[in-house]
């Protein structure tokens, strides 16, 4: 006789779906913070804001990403416990640039079976990226999907939810002509730039992730792996100082480069002149750029080049603002100045 037809059969396995579900309340107590409120067996998540501070006019912030193709690294190298990192980076990171404190983040992980190990890793992941940012990782969905994702495979999207001062948000309108770039180092690739990446390495190059490369000191999955640096501890300590009003802009270094992420802040009329020597590139980029023989314009377009956030501030104040971010323990580098209308503006 025919076995009867079951959601097993169709590949979803509930039993292993509970089992996964239970290795993921103690992943979520060790990101807990002030503001988040039990309730047990809930379909969603509470925050109280009224436990983070007392605001007169808060206003919430909110962001939300994927890691992209990153995740095909992490398919091929069979690690998962960093890419939930980068997830937390990406939208955290986006955040920050308002001026907003993390709160919480909630995730979304799609997989083509049940695998409570994986799942676990992945989520692991996610916890560590919220302790690095101060925010509560409040819950998330996962999902079964055998058809849609091939073997092995799974994707990874979140958003997270912060809160500032309505009064206190940085939307660079205050950026003006003479205002100074201050950089803060990436930790190479970040999550951007992997399908050009994986092309150079993998196709190109016909490299796997345990080709050990001398240039970089470690494997091609290592490096590829490397998670996104969250910003949250330095900027957040900067802006609950004194110097908060020093600062007129914040970006996140992300797809579209160094020139168009700043950019894209700047009030009209206002444009860069960027010293391109005034930091220490990751050797990663240099071996990408020799290994595909890659235009350095497309080079600056697609990825970060080692420089992950940049703080716009007024010039008076950029060595006070220096100054603290080291005392905080970054390597703060000056990038240049902003320019206005007429003033020639370098290329980046």
């Amino acid at each position: 006789m025919t076995e009867p037809l079951s959601y097993k059969s169709a590949g979803v396995d509930l039993d292993r779906y509970a089992e996964g579900m239970a290795k993921l309340p103690d992943l979520l107590a060790k990101t807990r913070r002030s503001g988040v409120m039990d309730l047990p067996g809930g379909f969603a998540g509470l925050f109280r804001l009224a436990d983070v501070a007392k605001f007169d006019d808060p206003v919430l912030v909110s962001g939300t990403d994927g890691v992209g193709t990153k995740l095909k690294v992490a398919f091929a190298a069979g690690k998962y416990d960093t890419v939930g990192i980068d997830l937390v980076a990406m939208c955290a990171n986006d955040v920050l640039c308002l001026g907003a404190e993390p709160l919480f983040f909630l995730d979304y992980i799609a997989m083509d079976r049940d695998d409570p190990d994986r799942l676990a890793a992945l989520v692991a992941g996610v916890a560590e990226g919220c302790t690095r940012a101060g925010c509560a990782l409040l819950g998330g969905e996962t999902a079964i999907m055998p058809g849609v994702y091939h073997d092995g495979e799974f994707d990874l999207a979140g958003f997270c939810v912060g809160v500032a001062e309505r009064d206190h948000l940085i939307d660079g309108s205050k950026i003006a002509a003479g205002d100074r770039l201050i950089g803060l180092p990436s930790a190479g690739l970040h999550s951007n730039g992997y399908s050009l990446a994986r092309k150079i390495a993998f196709e190109h190059g016909g490299l796997s992730v345990d080709t050990p490369v001398d240039r970089l000191g470690r494997t091609v999955g290592e490096e590829f792996l490397e998670p996104t640096r969250i910003y949250a501890r330095p900027i957040g300590e900067l802006l609950g100082s004194d110097l908060r009003e020093a600062v007129h802009g914040l970006a996140h270094v992300t797809g579209g480069g160094l020139r168009e992420n700043v950019e894209r802040i700047l009030p009209d009329g206002l444009g860069l002149n960027v010293d391109e020597g005034a930091w220490e590139e990751p050797a990663v980029f240099g071996w990408l750029r020799d290994l595909g023989g890659v235009a350095e314009p497309e080079m600056r377009r697609v990825f970060n080049m080692g420089v992950g956030f940049v703080l716009i501030v007024a010039e008076e104040w950029a060595g006070g603002v220096t100054d603290r971010l080291e005392a905080l323990g970054e390597r703060p580098f000056p990038l240049g100045t902003v320019t206005g209308e007429g003033e020639p503006a370098a290329d980046v």
